[in-house]
Parts: C-alpha cells; structure tokens; sequence
C-alpha cells in the first residue's frame, strides 16, 4: 500500500532495550510497536478502550492472528513511523494492517486479526454498530467487508 492510504501513523524512537548485539531491532519488539500503534489508532478513531467496547457493548476484542514480513532492519536510535489500518471489517472480525518505514524504507509489513466476542464464553461476536461507523468514517480506503 502507499503510504497515502494510512491515515494514522505514530512515530516512534528505536530505543536501546529494543536491539540485540547487532543493534538491530530484536523480532518480538515489531509486535509491540504494531500494539502501540493500534492503541493509538483507537484513540484517533475516538473509540476509548475498554470503556466504548467491553464496557458499553458487553463484547471484547482478542488477537486471533498475527504475522510480521520483514523487508529491512531496525536499528538502534532510528526514527520509525508505524502506519496502520483497518483493512477488513467482517462480522465479528477485524483486520490490521501495519507497515512500518524508516524515512521511505518500508521495513516491515504486518497483519494482527481481532476478533470481538463475549469476554464469559470467548465466542465470537458481531461486531458492535458504533465501532464499525468510527472506522468507516475515520478511513481514507474504506475497509473491505
């Protein structure tokens, strides 16, 4: 995707707990930095967490699957930006889309697949009309149904 089609991005420092010998991003951290930015995306969106989702619609949100495609490496003290989007809205399903750059570098591609659902039983459930509504009009590439 080009970066235009990302409405949200966060910026973000590599810091020196992040790396390994090599000064390179360690692999795990990428997963927290496409947390960061999904958590910052509901806040662009105007949806709080937990209180617009679990709080007043009963439904929670889980992270059924999550991948990473590396293209380049972090490194210590570089200035990323993390990009991210709803890609896909089904029913009770929602898809992630995260690329992170260094400058123009794309470094990494990632997808994290959540999944609303009752927080008793875990089974999936729609997801609540008022979220749905936020993402669609936050969107600058409507997410796929």
């Amino acid at each position: 995707m080009a970066k235009e089609d990302f409405r949200h991005s966060v910026p973000l420092r590599v810091r020196w707990s992040e790396v390994d010998p090599q000064s390179i991003v360690f692999n795990a951290h990428y997963l927290t930095y496409c947390d960061i930015c999904v958590t910052e995306y509901w806040r662009a969106v105007g949806i709080r967490y937990p209180e617009d989702v679990l709080h007043a619609h009963g439904v929670d949100i889980f992270v059924v699957k999550s991948t990473l495609e590396y293209h380049a490496s972090a490194r210590f003290d570089d200035e990323l930006e993390i990009h991210g989007r709803m890609a896909r809205l089904g029913r009770s399903s929602m898809l992630f889309r995260v690329e992170m750059y260094r400058g123009d570098e794309h470094l990494i591609t990632g997808e994290i697949v959540y999944v609303c659902a009752d927080p008793a039983t875990q089974k999936s459930a729609p997801i609540p009309g008022e979220v749905r509504e936020r993402i669609g009009g936050w969107e600058v590439v409507k997410p796929e149904a």
